[in-house]
């Protein structure tokens, strides 16, 4: 079992909205990053993607429609469903990758 200092990984990425692999559960990647209030442009996955955030808020646009992921709450953006992060978004985001 591994212990994470989420804030300290974070606050030693090279630079935001560059992801850390933590490690693995079954096939899903466990991911780190750090937003900085900059929009992230839109993604499609053939796979779901749960947005986990730890810190700050991530202001999301999904399908058209605008959406505030609050520190504490998760979203899971689902397969085959467009995704962009807006601007205004920040502190820290866990990402698995199912």
């Amino acid at each position: 079992m591994s212990l994470f200092d989420l804030h300290a990984i974070a606050d030693g990425l090279p630079a935001a909205w560059r992801s850390t692999v933590l490690g693995k559960v079954g096939a899903s990647n466990i991911k780190l990053l750090r937003m900085d209030q900059m929009p992230y442009g839109e993604e499609v996955h053939d796979y779901n993607e749960a947005l986990l955030v730890v810190s700050g808020q991530m202001m999301l646009e999904v399908a058209g429609q605008a959406l505030c992921v609050e520190a504490g709450q998760m979203y899971m953006a689902e397969a085959g469903v467009p995704h962009a992060v807006l601007s205004g978004s920040q502190g820290i985001l866990v990402i698995v990758d199912l």
